[in-house]
């Protein structure tokens, strides 16, 4: 079977990497013979991370792409990750499917939401229902979580399938070390998402009057947190999952909007993999992947992120260790590669006799 995957981004985009780019191996080992067609280069990303946009990236993205659509029919599964062309209508996705050429739709956030919340009503006037476009012609859309799920059931899609983001849990595993002599809290992500981390800083300020502990958040940009108490480490694929077994708390922090509420808990389940405790705001699939007390803890408003970080800062490390492994079995027996392969591949397989 020949599969062409338009993902968003190459193997730095974060989405494209665990949503389909850490697949490639199984598939191949399965026969599937499957070609990547990235939107955006990761010079495009690097780009974007010192917020610097180059447009020449973009419109020769565009270019390749839309060569590239001249080639679908040679294809038994086109795979789409979130749209073909952001911020134009779904004019693509409609010749796709007027063509008779079937497609899956993936996705990984409420990608809806940056148009129909976005701030010009012009975007929301055009592009407002785009999304809904896309899924209503596909012939399956996999989405990360029950948000995503729902919303393209709204959309009249023939077949919703729930897929979850995942990590190779072999490639994971708990932290040998029992614990640092100065505890580590730890937050991984990229400089998109790294404002999270602001509402937190008078409780960080205020742990460390209390006791010795550091904070840490791998992947940001040290110009936006140079402000506050954080420690800034550099992210990179080689070396994240090492980086994150140096921690011994794991964070999530969300705002409550409806963005968030359509994340997949990424950042969770790469804590729970390393066999961490974690704290997280209420938000989204969070609530379904924190038990209170067992693998985690939820927290809302500061004083109860603060509780809850004293909580585990001060519990005995047996008790951390515990939530921890507990986090690490929930993580390998659903959130893991291992499992959620051979179900990706079923439905793959099945779209492919459409």
């Amino acid at each position: 079977m020949k599969v062409l995957l338009f993902s968003r981004y190459g193997s730095l985009g974060a989405s494209s990497r665990v949503r389909y780019l850490q697949y490639l191996p199984y598939f191949r080992s399965q026969g599937i013979d499957v070609l990547v067609s990235p939107l955006f280069s990761d010079d495009y990303l690097r780009a974007l991370y010192q917020r610097r946009t180059s447009w020449s990236k973009v419109i020769s993205g565009y270019g390749r792409r839309l060569m590239m659509l001249l080639s679908v029919r040679r294809y038994d599964v086109v795979i789409i990750e979130k749209e073909l062309f952001p911020f134009l209508p779904a004019i693509a996705e409609r010749l796709l499917q007027m063509f008779g050429v079937s497609y899956i739709v993936d996705y990984d956030d409420a990608l809806f939401h940056r148009y129909d919340c976005h701030s010009s009503a012009l975007v929301r006037m055009i592009l407002g229902r785009k999304i809904d476009v896309v899924m209503r012609h596909s012939n399956m859309v996999i989405a990360g979580n029950e948000y995503l799920a729902e919303r393209a059931r709204q959309s009249c899609v023939p077949r919703v399938e729930i897929v979850p983001t995942v990590v190779d849990i072999e490639h994971y595993g708990p932290r040998k070390e029992v614990a640092n002599d100065i505890p580590i809290v730890g937050w991984i992500g990229t400089p998109k998402t790294s404002h999270y981390l602001h509402s937190l800083n008078p409780v960080f300020e205020a742990l460390q009057e209390m006791m010795h502990v550091q904070f840490v958040a791998i992947g940001a940009r040290k110009e936006d947190l140079i402000n506050t108490i954080i420690e800034v480490w550099p992210w990179s694929e080689d070396t994240e999952v090492a980086s994150i077994k140096k921690f011994d708390i794991g964070i999530m922090p969300l705002d409550d909007n409806p963005w968030e509420r359509g994340k997949c808990g990424y950042k969770l389940i790469q804590y729970m993999a390393c066999g961490l405790p974690v704290v997280a705001s209420p938000v989204g699939v969070n609530c379904l992947i924190v038990a209170s007390k067992k693998n985690g803890l939820l927290a809302n408003t500061l004083d109860e992120w603060q509780e809850a970080l004293v909580y585990l800062l001060q519990t005995d490390i047996s008790n951390r260790m515990s939530m921890g492994k507990k986090g690490h079995n929930f993580v390998k027996n659903w959130y893991s590669l291992q499992v959620q392969a051979p179900r990706l591949l079923k439905l793959l397989m099945e779209a492919g006799r459409y």
